[in-house]
């Protein structure tokens, strides 16, 4: 039973540019330019009227854009619920700009071992991470640690939360890799065990419908799980429309000002009607847009997601907001 037929997230790529080089994601390869606070307030309008209710503010790393804190302030002041990844590199030099400006700000961090995490950004970011935090709890934001878990990392899960996340009373989010185009990686059944029980602990979040997900296989084309085209906007640096989803980016289209019409025409819904039906779609996890997926539509992945759901909006004081007309 389908219960929201509205998009209800918007994965705004601020840029494709990043100041790291990830082994597990080809973004920061692409050629980028930034979007325009035009394009943006434009857009914005079109979001709230097609029933968006959160912006995630993504990239490459989004602090790249000199512009975060006034499209964040926009967005905020059209009701919209913020979040922001970013690997800390820049945040403490815009902190202050950034203050109360981002409902979930996550800093990325892959291991609590700074060589290792260093290792596989490609970068010297493990000590501007823990900066970060510090900074940021100093100006009464409450970040989360998001780990992209992998085999070979999964066994520092304890080291990171004991050691990192409890003394800062911060959120481990627990991603779980996932593969696609030939980048990314998967993780065995005993893997996703182990992740099943951190999951169940205070101050874990671990969606285990991304676990059940997996063991069931990915998404099948004969009975999709994914809704990414219908829940999700996918708008790219260029403000362009990409469908249905940015990962398959099987087509894009010039928004030029009139989002909610672009969305709701014939061409741009027959693509979504073909959301988790195409043949590259098959067996895909990617977490980013199943998340959504699983929040709309009552089913099995709907009961697996809906304990860590409402942890998270708990601890993070979210759920108010995502009710609110």
């Amino acid at each position: 039973m389908r219960l929201v037929s509205h998009p209800v997230l918007c994965n705004y790529y601020v840029t494709y540019r990043c100041n790291a080089a990830c082994g597990f994601c080809d973004i920061w390869e692409k050629p980028s330019p930034y979007i325009t606070l035009e394009n943006f307030r434009e857009n914005l309008k079109d979001l709230k009227r097609l029933g968006v209710k959160v912006i995630d503010f993504t990239g490459g790393e989004p602090l790249l854009h000199r512009q975060l804190d006034v499209l964040l302030r926009e967005a905020k002041s059209h009701g919209m619920i913020t979040t922001v990844t970013s690997n800390g590199l820049l945040y403490p030099k815009y902190a202050e700009r950034l203050k109360g400006l981002v409902d979930m700000l996550h800093f990325s961090l892959d291991s609590p071992v700074r060589e290792e995490h260093d290792a596989s950004r490609k970068v010297k970011c493990f000590d501007k991470v823990m900066e970060s935090i510090d900074i940021a709890r100093g100006l009464g934001e409450r970040p989360d640690i998001i780990f992209t878990v992998f085999e070979s990392n999964i066994g520092q899960i304890r080291q990171l939360y004991e050691e990192i996340c409890i003394p800062n009373d911060l959120v481990l989010i627990l991603n779980p890799v996932f593969e696609y185009n030939g980048v990314g990686d998967s993780l065995t059944p005993e893997a996703l065990k182990e992740l099943s029980w951190w999951g169940k602990q205070k101050n874990v979040y671990l969606n285990e419908a991304f676990i059940q997900l997996r063991l069931d296989g990915g998404n099948k084309m004969a009975d999709p799980v994914c809704k990414a085209a219908s829940t999700t906007l996918v708008i790219s640096p260029e403000n362009k429309l990409i469908l249905p989803c940015y990962h398959l980016g099987l087509k894009d289209f010039e928004i030029q000002n009139n989002l909610f019409a672009l969305y709701n025409s014939e061409e741009v819904q027959k693509l979504v009607a073909l959301e988790g039906r195409l043949p590259a779609c098959e067996g895909c996890a990617i977490n980013c847009y199943m998340q959504p997926s699983f929040a709309v539509e009552m089913n099995r992945y709907w009961w697996k997601a809906l304990p860590s759901t409402l942890k998270y909006s708990r601890l993070k004081g979210t759920w108010k907001r995502l009710l609110s007309p």
